[in-house]
């Protein structure tokens, strides 16, 4: 007779199931487990603790092979990483391996994935902003995609909230399209910023310079060191003093008793029960044994990204869900979007050779929209926006690069800085189009035999028009800023390199036309939980995981009161 585990779904049982341990996945955690509800975590990648799992985070560029630069092999693990020009052997080992985890591009598109406890928690730039109703009402008012279910008024105590636990600082600008956060005291723009802002101000008057608002501290918080200024931030923070899952929130959920974090999770499908019409747990495959596994749960709540918490969706069919689970609408993988990436112009500036600046600062400046805004700025060439970040720096030892120059002056010159130059980039708003979607690839499996994805997505007129006007407006301010040798340019780069790719299970007020409610449930299995970036109904023109914090710890207090009145 066979030893059977009677005991194995009792074992296997939890409050709450969080699928993904990213900037949502790790506040989704932190969130349910402080309300007492045992919590699992389930993780596709590998498990990282901090402080000790940084192995790059004191190196310096001598102490690898190469200078750093990958070797063929690792180039082909990591071909997405490698297009963007980003990795290194400082942080290639943060990146997934798109060996293993293909997809396919039915149009370009860069996919970049991080799969380990902390997800891109480890490896983003940090950048913090509040979205304001010119955002969540933008939907409504251009006819584009479908409206919000939430408003600012809804999400501004949440913003609070999770700024204070997360640590952001920033300085106040008072403008009502980019509200202000609970701020940490701002870092300080060098000289030749300082001169840009100046510049901006005595000729335009709507348009401002701000040192980016992110999420590096710059005063101790809850036992997390400052900033030390060493910009080595994607090889993981020593000193927790940028926000990660890592550093903040799992500890956090760890702290209760109440988590538990399985590794090597790779969740396959979540487990919908036509009797009780709800999902009762998730399916997965353990990575390293390619053992099939089941956990269950009250509710579930998927983070594992944008499109991969959409993929468990469309995975995860039933008779109730042939198409996908909650893919009534039809809508589930579509409205794909990204903001359009390096387009912008950079010079160079003659004077400030006395002044120089401190470290290494992990922070540029912000140029908030300025366009669209109302009837006074309004563009007959696009509509929403755009911002812009970047810096000024001087050059350094670098310089001497492909250099034909040599001897001992040479050598002297190279510890000498460089001149001041400036650039800025910009980020527009992707609007939801139905078409850029991504779907299901039955016939490209991978290394687990799991179905991949398909991403049809592509940027079209509105945003190109947008960028050119980023690319023009850039090379004026820089002009009468006084720069020199001024470039612009506009790589044309596809979605996804931006990194903020969002919708494909929206949110909405009509089940008829979204996936999700004004809660982040999908509203034919309101046990499920969508907080990562799938669950926006559009772009905005700044950075995301702000909101993504926020709606998540959100939705977390509902999900619970919920529990608590035994409605899901």
């Amino acid at each position: 007779m066979a030893n059977l585990n009677i005991k194995a779904k009792a074992e296997n049982t939890y409050d709450a199931i969080v699928v993904g341990s990213g900037i949502s996945g790790g506040w989704a955690a932190k969130e349910l487990c402080e309300k007492g509800l045992k919590t699992l975590v389930l993780e596709r990648g590998r498990m990282i603790e901090h402080p000790q799992d940084y192995p790059t985070a004191t190196k310096d560029p001598w102490d690898f092979e190469l200078r750093g630069a990958l070797d063929y092999e690792e180039k082909q693990k990591h071909h997405s990483l490698s297009r963007v020009g980003w990795g290194g052997a400082d942080t290639a080992h943060n990146f997934a391996n798109d060996e293993e985890n293909p997809y396919t591009e039915v149009k370009p598109f860069i996919w970049i994935r991080a799969h380990q406890v902390g997800g891109r928690s480890i490896v983003w730039g940090k950048q913090t902003y509040r979205w304001s109703d010119l955002d969540f009402e933008a939907n409504a008012k251009d006819g584009h995609g479908v409206d919000w279910p939430i408003r600012y008024k809804n999400i501004e105590p949440w913003y609070t909230y999770v700024e204070k636990f997360a640590g952001i600082s920033g300085e106040p600008l008072g403008l009502p399209h980019l509200p202000d956060s609970h701020f940490l005291p701002p870092m300080e723009l060098n000289c030749v910023e300082k001169h840009v802002r100046k510049r901006i101000q005595d000729n335009y008057e709507n348009r401002h310079l701000i040192i980016g608002r992110c999420a590096h501290l710059t005063e101790p918080l809850n036992g997390r060191g400052k900033c030390q200024f060493r910009n080595r931030c994607s090889r993981g923070c020593p000193f927790g003093a940028y926000f990660s899952s890592n550093a903040v929130t799992i500890p956090a959920a760890e702290r209760t008793g109440n988590l538990t974090i399985r590794p090597h999770s790779i969740v396959s499908s979540l487990i919908y029960d036509d009797a009780k019409e709800k999902v009762t747990g998730v399916r997965i495959v353990d990575s390293e044994t390619m053992e099939e596994m089941e956990f269950y749960s009250r509710i579930v709540f998927c983070n594992a990204s944008a499109l991969s918490s959409t993929k468990i969706l469309l995975n995860s069919k039933s008779d109730r869900f042939p198409n996908g689970l909650g893919n009534d609408s039809g809508e589930l993988g579509h409205n794909l979007m990204d903001h359009t990436y390096k387009v912008g112009a950079m010079g160079s500036i003659e004077g400030f050779e006395d002044e120089y600046y401190s470290g290494r600062r992990p922070n540029g400046i912000y140029i908030p929209r300025y366009v669209n805004l109302d009837e006074n700025t309004k563009s007959n060439d696009f509509v929403r926006g755009f911002g812009y970040q970047g810096g000024a720096g001087r050059s350094n030892w670098g310089s001497g690069i492909n250099n034909q120059e040599f001897g001992a002056d040479f050598k002297d010159k190279l510890f000498k800085p460089g001149p001041w130059g400036f650039f800025i980039t910009g980020f527009a708003e992707c609007l939801p189009y139905h078409e850029n979607k991504i779907s299901l690839n039955t016939d490209l499996k991978d290394k687990w035999g799991l179905p991949t994805l398909n991403i049809d997505c592509e940027f079209k007129e509105n945003e190109k028009a947008m960028n050119r006007q980023i690319k023009s407006d850039a090379v004026d301010m820089l002009e009468k800023a006084g720069f020199k040798d001024i470039l612009g340019f506009d790589n044309q780069s596809p979605p996804g390199h931006g990194i903020h790719e969002m919708g494909t299970a929206r949110m909405g007020r009509d089940p008829k036309t979204s996936v999700l409610n004004g809660f982040n449930q999908v509203h034919a299995a309101k046990n499920v939980f969508v907080t990562d970036g799938a669950c926006m109904t559009s772009s905005s023109c700044v950075n995301p995981s702000l909101t993504y914090m926020a709606i998540t710890a959100r939705a977390a207090d509902h999900a619970v009161k919920e529990l608590n009145k035994q409605n899901i």
